[in-house]
């Protein structure tokens, strides 16, 4: 039996659905699955601790030879990365001594932050839920907010001061990189074969029907409504996560070199 981890957010609920009720050919294979926070599936790659895992880009740069990155299940695209919001507008070249708040250290969020801002210190890392409440309540000037919180923030009275996805797509000409479905490389080329078709099976049947998967997705969409379920699959879940592509790589690799 494998073991598998991903997050509660709807786009991971509603690609791992029928893989884990049975509704697919998983080739003789059987998983044991968990979910978690993108900052704590992040850790739990970087430990080792788990067979098949969903994480950010970022971490994966840091663990890539010990585990191999699946060609379906992945969340690239145009126009849905993480989003730098505040209580009140706030010049970007004011950023510098501002406290911001981010959703995980090792979050592809935050190295686009990074990217963005290397001249921002104060940073406090947090559950990516919770940082709408630190910026409204002043713990924090600013916050990059990720998932269904794009939904989310500007009914709360927030203000978007920089989209960080657009500031990667004009630096690289190349969709978002937020993260990405990774299996270790010790079980084995003929195993790893078996995941990715399994995975692509896994991802096709939900866009296939939908219906199916979508009580597995409110189950865990924390109390979140059918519209905002629904955004948020329509944001992350797309070709590219069906297939990542010759366009998919070659964003993948322009991270990796700007990383690297």
């Amino acid at each position: 039996m494998l073991s598998l981890a991903f997050s509660p957010c709807p786009n991971d609920t509603f690609i791992f659905a029928a893989l884990v009720h049975g509704l697919i050919d998983t080739e003789g294979l059987t998983f044991s699955y968990q979910m978690a926070d993108v900052e704590e599936l992040n850790n739990m790659a970087l430990s080792g601790e788990v067979d098949m895992i969903k994480v950010s880009f970022h971490a994966w740069l840091l663990i890539r030879e010990h585990y191999e990155l699946l060609e379906s299940g992945s969340a690239l695209g145009f126009g849905n990365g993480p989003l730098l919001i505040a209580r009140s507008r706030i010049p970007v070249n004011q950023m510098q001594d501002m406290r911001v708040a981010l959703p995980g250290e090792n979050t592809t969020a935050h190295l686009l932050f990074n990217l963005a801002f290397p001249q921002v210190t104060r940073k406090e890392f947090m559950v990516f839920s919770e940082i709408e409440g630190a910026v409204l309540s002043g713990a924090a000037d600013a916050g990059v907010i990720i998932h269904e919180n794009r939904f989310t923030y500007q009914q709360k009275g927030l203000v978007k001061l920089m989209d960080l996805g657009e500031f990667w797509e004009e630096k690289s000409a190349s969709p978002i990189p937020l993260g990405g479905i990774i299996a270790k490389r010790h079980l084995g080329e003929e195993t790893l074969n078996r995941l990715n078709r399994i995975m692509r099976r896994s991802v096709l049947y939900a866009m296939k029907n939908p219906d199916d998967v979508m009580d597995f997705v409110r189950a865990h969409a924390q109390e979140m409504d059918d519209e905002v379920i629904r955004k948020h699959i329509d944001l992350y879940v797309n070709r590219f996560t069906l297939d990542l592509s010759e366009e998919g790589g070659r964003a993948i690799q322009t991270l990796i070199d700007i990383y690297d």
